[in-house]
């Protein structure tokens, strides 16, 4: 691996090219907070994938891309003489070193579980007004459920087990079908998602997790049976609920084997 003056002088040459580019390419002279935004959000899915898989060669692809997209960010900032790179990382060293006073400081935790109720209890100090406060709007609604209650778990308000919520996720799916009105019904189906992420966190499941390897085996099981009734000179549109359930269970098969 590079020693630290190797890594210091990598970035040190991004910051450079970070300025060439901004000073000599249209297309990145011609970049703003806004218009890069839904770039960073694309790449950082990206990452999110290449995680998911554990491809390390993507993983280091695609970091670098995020991280090319933060010094654009502070680049842009430091145009308007707001803040500059060092800023950034010298507010997120200071942070770091507060929330960690069991690092930094004199405080004793047992275990990783006072590691985050401490970090929660330290971000209210630092001017926060609600424990949830940090959790953003624009989240994807399945991840900021699992945020919320990974924070209120920071202050104590947690099942005793996963037992206990997995006795919400039935109570709440009982609600649910007795519902008959369509507007109450989705609130309900909504209390069933809430609960049902809530046992999987403190079953020690990552619900976002689980749920894009379900979308990533379904579409491969899905686009084979595409395969499947090609080689047969079918049409996926022209056949039953039967045909294709038998070309699902032959896709599954294949899956199998792989």
């Amino acid at each position: 691996m590079n020693s630290r003056q190797e890594q210091l002088d990598a970035f040190n040459r991004l910051l450079d090219i970070m300025n060439d580019l901004r000073e000599k390419c249209p297309w990145d002279q011609k970049q703003t907070l806004q218009s890069l935004r839904h770039l960073t959000l694309e790449e950082v899915y990206e990452l999110s994938d290449a995680l998911l898989n554990e491809d390390l060669h993507e993983i280091k692809k695609e970091l670098g891309d995020v991280l090319l997209h933060l010094v654009f960010y502070a680049k842009i900032g430091s145009e308007k003489n707001s803040f500059d790179i060092a800023d950034v990382i010298n507010s997120l060293n200071e942070k770091l070193i507060f929330r960690h006073p069991h690092i930094y400081g004199d405080v004793e935790v047992k275990d990783e579980e006072e590691v985050k109720q401490n970090w929660e209890k330290l971000k209210l100090k630092e001017g926060n007004k609600s424990v949830l406060s940090g959790v953003t709007k624009g989240t994807p609604s399945l991840i900021k459920a699992y945020r919320i209650q990974d924070k209120v778990k920071g202050i104590g308000f947690e099942f005793a087990n996963a037992e206990d919520a997995w006795k919400k996720v039935d109570e709440e799916l009982a609600e649910f079908h007795a519902e008959t009105d369509l507007d109450k019904k989705e609130q309900e189906l909504g209390d069933v998602f809430f609960s049902l992420i809530n046992y999987a966190r403190i079953s020690g499941i990552n619900p976002d997790s689980a749920l894009e390897r379900t979308n990533n085996k379904f579409i491969s099981r899905f686009q084979k049976m595409e395969d499947l009734a090609i080689n047969k000179n079918l049409k996926l549109a022209d056949l039953n609920l039967e045909q294709m359930d038998e070309l699902w269970e032959e896709a599954k098969i294949f899956e199998q084997i792989k």
